[in-house]
Formats: structure tokens, sequence, C-alpha cells
């Protein structure tokens, strides 16, 4: 009925499919997705008190994360205020014209 060449095609697709499934539960098992039954019975990760209690300490870590990032972020916009102040501008300036009028005396000597 079917020929060697059709025989060996459906057995690598086959094997391709079955290849191809056992692949793709590997990387969930690697990245630690879930897996599920037949009928969407979860298998794996199992919860237990591991599991939770490496859940409760991730949820304090950001926690403590996002307050810092909340006091960097306050910290940021004083400088921000800080320096677009128009005095910050103008010591700045008189700084710049301090250090320009020491090198000209440096080059004439007096200084």
């Amino acid at each position: 009925m079917l020929d060697a060449v059709t025989t060996e095609a459906i057995v690598a697709i086959a094997l391709a499919g079955t290849a191809g499934w056992v692949f793709t539960t590997w990387l969930r098992v690697k990245n630690g997705y879930p897996l599920e039954g037949t009928w969407g019975q979860q298998l794996k990760p199992v919860t237990d008190s591991e599991a939770k209690r490496r859940v409760t300490l991730l949820t304090q870590e950001n926690a403590e994360l996002r307050a810092e990032i909340g006091s960097m972020k306050d910290r940021l916009a004083t400088v921000e205020r800080i320096v677009t102040d128009r005095g910050y501008h103008l010591s700045s300036e008189i700084e710049s014209l301090r250090s320009g009028a020491l090198e000209n005396r440096k080059d004439e000597g007096t200084a």
C-alpha cells in the first residue's frame, strides 16, 4: 500500500513532532513555567512551603527596591531643581569668569 518513501516521511514527521514536544517541555521546566497535564491540571511546579517562602522574600525585596527607586527619584528631582535654579547658573558664570581672569593674570605674570 505505502511505499518506503511515504513510510519514512510519516516516521520523520512523527519523530520531529515528538522531538519538538520534548524540547518545549524541557524549556518550560528549565525556565520555571508550570507544566499542564492532558486535562489542564497543573503538574509542576508543586506549591510547597519553599515556593511560598521564596515568593514572600521576592515580594519583600521588590517592595524595598521600589522604595529605594522612589527615594532616588526624589533626590534626582532635588538635584534637577538645584541645577536649573538661576542662582546656580549665576555662580557658575562667576566662577568661569574668575578662572578666566586667573588664567589672564598667569599669562601676564602678575598672578
